[in-house]
């Protein structure tokens, strides 16, 4: 399967657009966003876990990262609710055991570097929101990692003040962003909270939050290598 495959060009995925398909485990669907691959594939994606639902056990081929957008994930190792930010490097594995709560997350597959081994669980709902150097900005830093294979990657969640303008001049390394809360506007294009974009190494954009601001997921300084590549 190839979904949103040319990392050379912007891609988005808005909720009226959402197409939810049955996974392999019974009470777990998921919304693929982009992927390269079949059931093991280079893929980011909305998975959608009913209450007291589980997924087979499996080891991490190519690394897994996982933001916890809604309920509770859980598996073997502990209990992350919604706002935990999780990064399982290759080799790793789980059997993800979900509760009553049920649990959204938006989970990348095969795209850590190989030499990045650090496994993280990270409370993001808990962490204090730091001033950024931008008026109307706050931020909470995830993760940040230097990849020969996929450049200099940095993950984060960002807090933007309503109608506030960030302009991007050139994106050396793209820019991937989930809109958590409120919504974003490019141009004369919202995109409201549930919104999924990638923009690909070299764009030059401006995103402005709306009028009740906008929480965002980001991750930026990945896509060089992979928009050259031919996956």
């Amino acid at each position: 399967m190839r979904l949103n495959a040319d990392f050379s060009h912007f891609a988005c995925v808005t909720p009226e657009e959402y197409r939810w398909v049955a996974s392999p485990s019974a009470g777990v669907e998921r919304m693929m966003l982009d992927r390269v691959g079949d059931e093991v594939a280079r893929a980011t994606s909305l998975v959608r876990y009913a209450p007291n639902s589980q997924f087979s056990h499996h080891t991490h081929g190519g690394g897994e990262e996982i933001l916890v957008l809604e309920g509770v994930f859980a598996d073997e190792h502990g209990r992350y609710p919604a706002g935990s930010y999780l990064r399982n490097p290759i080799g790793t594995g789980h059997t993800p055991q979900i509760g009553n709560e049920g649990a959204l997350i938006l989970v990348k597959l095969h795209q850590f570097d190989k030499d990045d081994l650090l496994q993280l669980a990270v409370p993001a709902h808990r962490l204090p929101w730091q001033p950024d150097r931008r008026a109307g900005l706050t931020y909470k830093m995830l993760h940040t990692y230097h990849s020969e294979q996929y450049g200099p990657e940095r993950v984060s969640l960002e807090r933007w003040e309503a109608d506030v303008t960030v302009s991007y001049p050139t994106l050396s390394g793209g820019l991937e962003l989930f809109v958590l809360e409120g919504s974003l506007w490019e141009s004369s294009t919202e995109y409201p909270a549930g919104s999924w974009c990638r923009y690909p190494a070299g764009a030059a954009l401006q995103l402005k939050a709306g009028g009740s601001g906008a929480q965002l997921y980001l991750k930026r300084g990945h896509l060089a290598a992979v928009s050259l590549s031919n996956l």
